[in-house]
């Protein structure tokens, strides 16, 4: 009777281990707000998206959306908005840093509303 059960318990502890690892694997997609103005914009913002664990970004000109494919073992939402923040385009909750953004070209800077189209 030991031994059923202790062949039960293992059963179920792998069976257990095995659904946790599933779980660590799992695709996520997510949209984000990003500011941007043009087509060079795009461009950036999918590129800092693009870091590793990121499957596919996708940013969208007029609705100012991105859409992120991304292993949530990988990287974090967080992590990736902190990219975009880096590259000069603010995120619906990240700020990016003056300098950032100073660096971008006049024509994506959207903060200007003579840039903006």
């Amino acid at each position: 009777m030991k031994t059923i059960f202790l062949i039960i318990a293992s059963i179920f502890l792998i069976n257990y281990t095995i659904a946790q690892e599933k779980a660590k694997k799992e695709i996520k997609t997510i949209n984000i707000k990003v500011e941007g103005n043009c087509g060079e914009c795009k461009k950036r913002i999918e590129n800092a998206a693009y870091i590793k664990g990121v499957k596919n970004s996708s940013w969208d000109e007029k609705t100012k959306n991105l859409t992120i494919v991304y292993r949530t073992d990988k990287v974090t939402e967080e992590q990736i908005q902190q990219s975009i923040a880096k590259s000069g385009h603010e995120t619906s909750n990240l700020k990016t840093d003056q300098e950032a953004y100073s660096n971008l070209p006049d024509c994506c800077k959207y903060k200007d509303q003579k840039c903006n189209k």
